[in-house]
């Protein structure tokens, strides 16, 4: 190459990567724009009249940056802030930590079709609510969600101790999520087909399906807490995962202390679905089909995958909530149907994506 084609490239090749690094920002900032959209659109959407105005006057009004929410009656401010809102807001918290295990999953575990159930986690917390609701485990002092976070727990701890005993290695973590899962809905059925009554059976059936329906501020605060922390121990962490894109032994090559930071993202991850089930119950797919979607729009790059992954999580689930809650009024559809109705699809598209890479 002669120099006047070298001073030619240049510039080309610097532009091209300033564009390379302008495009997951874009994404960001849509994804940004389109959050807050939906969750004041999703706000009004409902059998009440109430308009998007309605919505950011009451917000102003609680947060006390406005003069009050004038022209709302008290009925329709408390369907936005005590009923609405919560649950919209859960819903974008559930949805954004949902994809970002999935996401961190899927590159530490070098497996395209992990999400974070694939640990055995919901499982866990399906039989720790079952236990406090069925046979009132905790003597009235624990609550639903609590329950749900300790066996959430329980669950993750064994399966860190079965792949531990087995070698610890990636697929080994994989088999001990399955054992784990299947351990834990056989102990869940066997309590509810043993000891509970045809209602109890109902209602924890439906929570176990996936339901935003009894979110509470409380809910959002400790989820985005949690959501917080954990995505920011990921993104610490960016460097690292891409390196586990190259496997195990590229990683330590490149001096990623493999075993340490496995455990770092995997108890990670854990912490954050274990209270996001606690919260809303098991909803399946999100974990897995959202990181393939962004992946294809920002790279593999974590730095830029993560903060995208959020996003369009957040942006996703807030209209499954809406359609679930919508289509069948006044009958709700658990949310964990729809995305299962929707991530099927997206789950053998995978499949067949899979099978052409090998």
């Amino acid at each position: 190459m002669t120099s006047a084609s070298r001073t030619a490239a240049a510039p080309a090749s610097a532009s091209g990567t300033r564009a390379s690094r302008r495009a997951p920002l874009a994404w960001a900032a849509a994804g940004v724009v389109a959050l807050c959209a939906s969750v004041a659109v999703a706000v009004t959407i409902g059998p009440a009249d109430i308009g998007v105005a309605d919505v950011w006057s009451v917000i102003a009004a609680h947060l006390g940056v406005g003069t009050g929410a004038e022209g709302v009656s008290p009925i329709r401010d408390g369907i936005v802030w005590d009923l609405r809102l919560p649950r919209t807001l859960l819903a974008a918290v559930c949805g954004a930590g949902l994809a970002v295990c999935g996401a961190v999953l899927q590159s530490l575990l070098r497996n395209p079709l992990a999400d974070p159930f694939v640990l055995g986690v919901s499982s866990g917390a399906s039989t720790g609510a079952v236990l406090v609701v069925v046979l009132g485990v905790g003597g009235g002092a624990l609550s639903v969600p609590g329950g749900a976070f300790i066996g959430a727990v329980c669950s993750f701890a064994l399966v860190m101790l079965l792949s531990h005993s087995l070698g610890g290695t990636t697929d080994r973590v994989v088999l001990a999520g399955v054992a784990a899962m299947q351990l834990f809905s056989a102990l869940t059925s066997f309590v509810v087909m043993t000891a509970a009554d045809a209602e109890t059976t109902r209602g924890v059936l439906f929570w176990l399906l996936g339901s935003l329906g009894g979110a509470g501020w409380g809910d959002v605060r400790t989820g985005t807490a949690v959501l917080v922390l954990v995505l920011a121990v990921c993104l610490a962490h960016g460097r690292t995962l891409d390196a586990f894109a190259f496997g195990q032994d590229a990683a330590a090559a490149l001096g990623v202390r493999v075993a340490r930071t496995r455990l770092v993202l995997l108890c990670a991850t854990a912490l954050l679905t274990a209270a996001l089930v606690a919260s809303a119950g098991a909803i399946g797919f999100v974990g897995l089909v959202l990181p393939h979607a962004v992946r294809a729009l920002t790279g593999p790059g974590h730095a830029r995958l993560l903060p995208v992954c959020a996003l369009a999580g957040a942006v996703f689930l807030v209209w499954v909530d809406t359609l679930a809650r919508t289509v069948l009024a006044p009958q709700e559809v658990p949310v964990g149907v729809v995305t299962s109705l929707i991530g099927v699809p997206a789950f053998v598209l995978v499949l067949y994506r899979t099978r052409r890479a090998r």
